[in-house]
């Protein structure tokens, strides 16, 4: 029997984003100058796939500081940025630290701090609990950043002067979730200082217009990437907001829940920006086991964005 025919329509931008690629490089260019181990506090990225392929060269992955052992073994910090704390702790220690901070993250930072150097209370706009959120709050004293997520928590907010606030954002929020929080934060608050340039990342923004042009014209969607990549969900959300009836995130293709897919003809797929290519490869090949694929590229931005290695790094490469 001859196979259906099934659509696909990949989204241009999506996956690797140069924040991830400079994480990630960042691991493998220490563990090529240093040898392992090299120890990298929390997941450099949020993708499983990406993590297990750096523990097998030697990377070992901690929650804190206090599990790496005193000694001249680089520490590397994650692209979701950390609190001051934890560098302040790393130099107390007389650990080798090294920055993989995205610098768009580390944008949100300075803002942050610059607002709290001028007298005002910073709002950040975010996921409680996600690592990104810890390091942005953690940029300043405790009270100096009040957390919403919702439009709700706009309306329970409570400030001690509404005429000295801020606002900043999770780099990887939805565009359209947070532009209605803002205009609820500015419609109470209409002294509220702004960032000086938007917040929310150039790789989430294209991703999630990539998927918006795709998903009203699709069965089905897939977004590769992990559970707790805060990007990743947000396109997947995305595309049901856009109006695809099967939106789902999936890790790799072992993980396709097939009885979804079953009458599906026309199938988007997209990556998160920690997400690596070779997973998306994956997934089609997956599909064209089933089906007679068909693959088009439907691009809505070109992106030629680079982030060099932290200097520790560039320098011992020069030596």
């Amino acid at each position: 029997m001859s196979k259906p025919v099934l659509n696909i329509f990949l989204c241009a931008p999506r996956g690797f984003c140069a924040g991830v690629v400079r994480a990630i490089d960042a691991v493998e260019q220490a563990l090529a100058l240093y040898g392992a181990p090299v120890y990298v506090r929390h997941e450099i990225v949020h993708n499983k796939y990406v993590v297990e392929s750096l523990r097998r060269k030697g990377a070992v992955f901690v929650d804190q500081l206090s599990e790496v052992p005193d000694g001249s073994a680089p520490v590397i910090f994650s692209a979701h940025g950390v609190p001051k704390s934890v560098p302040d702790e790393a130099k107390a220690r007389h650990l080798f630290a090294l920055d993989a901070t995205c610098p768009l993250v580390t944008k949100v930072h300075r803002e942050a701090e610059l607002h709290f150097r001028r007298g005002r209370t910073v709002v950040l706009i975010g996921h409680a609990g996600h690592p990104e959120v810890i390091g942005t709050m953690g940029q300043l004293p405790d009270g100096a950043v009040l957390l919403v997520e919702t439009v709700e928590d706009v309306d329970r907010l409570q400030v001690r002067d509404e005429t000295s606030l801020a606002y900043a954002t999770q780099t990887t929020l939805s565009v359209d979730d947070t532009q209605a929080v803002v205009a609820a934060l500015q419609a109470r608050f209409p002294d509220i200082v702004g960032p000086h340039k938007e917040d929310i990342c150039y790789a989430t923004t294209n991703r999630q217009e990539a998927v918006k042009r795709v998903a009203p014209d699709v069965d089905a969607m897939i977004v590769v990437g992990s559970p707790n990549s805060s990007n990743s969900q947000r396109l997947r959300e995305v595309a049901e907001r856009a109006g695809c009836k099967i939106s789902r995130l999936v890790l790799r293709a072992a993980d396709i829940d097939w009885a979804l897919f079953g009458g599906v003809s026309r199938l988007g797929i997209t990556a998160g920006a920690s997400a690596p290519e070779v997973l998306v490869e994956e997934i089609i090949d997956a599909f064209a086991e089933r089906y007679q694929v068909v693959v088009e590229t439907v691009s809505t931005a070109d992106e030629s964005v680079f982030f060099p290695l932290p200097r520790a790094l560039r320098d011992a490469q020069g030596a």
